[in-house]
């Protein structure tokens, strides 16, 4: 059991705002309209662009890193949320993705 709330896509409000972990090539592939992107490995250094009265649904492609971004955030002051399944449940919801290639929106 993990001492992190996880979520489904389904739970995610509309206004909810996304923190994307992916690396930039997957972001780019496709993504929640609106979301930030800062690579898992990129946190700890970047971790102070986000605010910390700011609730965060943490997403990735499959909710592997999004896990362990979640509570990394939490033990730093933030408050987060892992969304399971990542952005491969999310299109598998039928919820909207972006891209920013020119291309039809895909997750990697």
């Amino acid at each position: 059991m993990s001492d992190f709330e996880t979520l489904t896509v389904d739970q995610v409000p509309d206004d909810a705002n996304i923190l994307d972990v992916r690396d930039p090539y997957e972001f780019d592939a496709g993504h929640i309209p609106g979301a930030i992107n800062i690579p898992l490995d990129q946190l700890p250094l970047r971790i102070e662009e986000l605010d910390p009265d700011t609730d965060y649904y943490v997403i990735c492609r499959t909710g592997g890193r999004s896990a362990r971004a979640t509570p990394y955030m939490e033990m730093h002051g933030y408050s987060a949320v892992n969304v399971a399944g990542g952005c491969g449940a999310w299109l598998e919801a039928d919820k909207p993705l972006v891209s920013e290639t020119g291309a039809e929106p895909i997750v990697r």
